[in-house]
């Protein structure tokens, strides 16, 4: 597997999700112009990550699936520097979103970076919200897991396999969990799970396994809503420090919160 870094102590892995870009480059998600709001916070990034290894976008790169929206994608990330991993959410197309990767490597599904390994899983089903892992994305995470032993590893996909405290967002995350945890169970070396969709953060352990989500880079949701609910919060991304001996630290840091407003009127997006 192609190695993302040569590090040996630590590495700096940044997560930017759910941008939801559109074919225009001024095309707006509940008020607010997600190009811009994405470009806010990638030099939110640069100002303060002084070197990153490796960038992990982890769905809804697009809101309308448009080549153009991926292209401006892979232009506005391009800044960091650093090597780059896409993965399909709900809102993406993964035809055109594979024409904009031509010539990279962003849909590798698996890195090796300093003494970890990361795993990205395709939980997006085509038409449909909620997500669900195929036997074919359970069967590249066990072999990435058995084929790694000595490394750490992390595990990534865009819908959240436990629930996060929303009622509106029960419904539509990961379908069969179950399966997905069946098969973390079965290899210690499992440090933490990832994943996007959600816009805003969210971090526990099960069985010493950490489970982490991330703001969007553009629109937030209000935690612990019953009903679909913007929150005010600015967007934003999530860093992890992976350390050789499988240590992780992790944080979120956001834009300034009165550089972008949206309109809380909307009912949904």
């Amino acid at each position: 597997m192609p190695s993302a870094s040569s590090q040996s102590s630590s590495v700096m892995v940044v997560q930017l999700t759910d941008s939801h870009l559109f074919a225009e480059t001024d095309g707006q998600l509940m008020g607010m112009k997600t190009l811009d709001s994405l470009n806010a916070v990638v030099k939110l990034v640069l100002e303060e990550q002084p070197h990153v290894d490796l960038v992990i976008a982890s769905g809804d790169l697009s809101q309308d699936g448009s080549v153009e929206s991926y292209q401006a994608f892979r232009d506005a990330t391009e800044r960091l520097v650093a090597p780059t991993r896409w993965l399909p959410g709900n809102h993406d197309e993964l035809a055109p979103m594979a024409y904009a990767a031509q010539h990279s490597d962003f849909l590798e599904p698996v890195v090796d970076v300093g003494n970890w390994r990361i795993t990205l899983l395709d939980s997006a089903v085509p038409g449909s919200v909620p997500g669900y892992l195929e036997d074919k994305q359970l069967q590249l995470l066990a072999q990435a897991l058995s084929e790694a032993p000595d490394r750490h590893h992390l595990v990534c996909l865009h819908h959240h396999p436990v629930s996060i405290g929303c009622g509106w967002m029960e419904p539509i995350g990961l379908k069969n969990p179950d399966a997905l945890f069946a098969v973390l169970d079965r290899f210690p070396q499992v440090r933490a799970v990832l994943w996007g969709h959600v816009h805003q953060a969210f971090d526990q352990t099960r069985e010493s396994v950490r489970l982490m989500a991330s703001p969007s880079t553009c629109i937030q949701f209000a935690p612990a809503s019953a009903d679909f609910k913007l929150d005010t919060q600015a967007p934003g991304y999530r860093w992890l420090r992976l350390h050789k001996d499988g240590q992780l630290e992790t944080g979120v840091s956001r834009i300034a919160e009165d550089t972008f407003s949206v309109d809380l009127s909307g009912g949904g997006y």
